[in-house]
């Protein structure tokens, strides 16, 4: 059973300051970072006697969350909607004030914001503006450990892998791929795919890479249904019999030119997406998708920086979460 002792120590306090805080001693000065971190320690160590008294009261710290999509661009892409869902969760369940911010509005941090999670691609410039405000910083869905920021991210060779394999022990071996270029927010940098990336080494390491077969737009459903037009036209017959899209909305957009064009799923095509919102089972045939874990990506996010503003940790680290292919109709032999 946790003691008193146990929290002063992970809590880099006294005892006294330990009693004080958990019984709610108005004569105490002390700052509302380390009330936090007090209350913090000892919920997670289980410490529950002072709840008994009912005179606990954690007061709210505030955590900024800043999203690189606006907020209709939020709701069109429920990918970054379910991260941020997740933090949200979590943040409650840890006793935080959330303050939101999106691309498309101006901000600057209130002095009271204690740590800050941003959420998507962010150019160098942008991560160095975040670095100025002096606190603790947490990115998710962008490999920031190279410029000494922690990050959450997404295992996207695997991932990739897991296609490949699933398409080539069914017998396919030709296999199109739609993907997308992304430009941070401030015009700034453009960021490359890595499924790109992993699909070209994977499929090359097979023997199956065809330059011919790739096909690069937007992340959007009218850049998936342009990108698929496009496949059908200039390649005809020779279509491949199966495709991995980037993203659910590339899958959706491109999922319509193939009926259009009349040609059916999975009979003819098979098509894997990425990221298995709920999109997926909304449409016809239900896609075949990589499962991302958007909400615990948001919540070890949120965990991670909880751990960063109770502990002050200063190195930097990358948390990889890993994937899941689940089948469904839109691929031969889905069961």
């Amino acid at each position: 059973m946790a003691t008193l002792k146990d929290i002063a120590q992970l809590a880099s306090v006294s005892i006294a300051t330990v009693s004080r805080v958990l019984n709610r001693d108005q004569s105490l000065s002390v700052t509302e970072e380390t009330r936090h971190r007090i209350l913090t320690v000892a919920e997670e160590l289980g410490y529950t006697k002072h709840l008994k008294t009912g005179q606990s009261h954690k007061l709210k710290q505030k955590i900024a969350i800043i999203q690189w999509v606006s907020e209709q661009g939020e709701l069109e892409d429920l990918y970054y909607y379910q991260i941020r869902l997740g933090i949200e969760k979590r943040a409650q369940e840890l006793d935080y004030e959330i303050l939101r911010y999106f691309n498309d509005q101006p901000f600057t941090l209130s002095e009271e914001v204690i740590g800050i999670l941003c959420i998507g691609k962010f150019s160098q410039e942008q991560i160095s503006s975040f670095k100025e405000y002096q606190k603790p910083l947490v990115f998710i869905d962008s490999d920031t450990l190279s410029l000494g920021h922690t990050c959450v991210i997404t295992d996207f060779e695997n991932a990739i892998k897991q296609v490949i394999d699933f398409y080539t022990e069914h017998g396919i071996k030709k296999i199109g791929i739609l993907t997308g270029l992304e430009v941070t927010t401030d015009q700034e940098e453009l960021i490359q795919d890595k499924r790109l990336k992993y699909y070209k080494s994977y499929t090359q390491e097979k023997g199956i890479y065809h330059e011919e077969l790739v096909f690069q737009g937007q992340f959007s459903a009218q850049s998936g249904y342009d990108l698929m037009k496009e496949a059908i036209d200039s390649l005809g017959d020779k279509l491949p019999p199966a495709f991995f899209a980037a993203s659910d909305s590339l899958a959706i957009g491109a999922l319509r030119a193939l009926q259009e064009a009349g040609i059916g799923l999975p009979e003819r095509v098979s098509m894997i997406s990425f990221n298995d919102t709920i999109l997926t089972k909304q449409v016809f045939p239900p896609l075949s998708s990589i499962t991302v874990y958007t909400e615990e990506m948001g919540r070890t996010g949120m965990d991670i920086l909880n751990k960063e503003v109770l502990h002050g940790r200063k190195v930097p680290s990358l948390t990889m979460l890993g994937t899941r292919l689940t089948l469904r109709e839109s691929t031969l032999n889905y069961k």
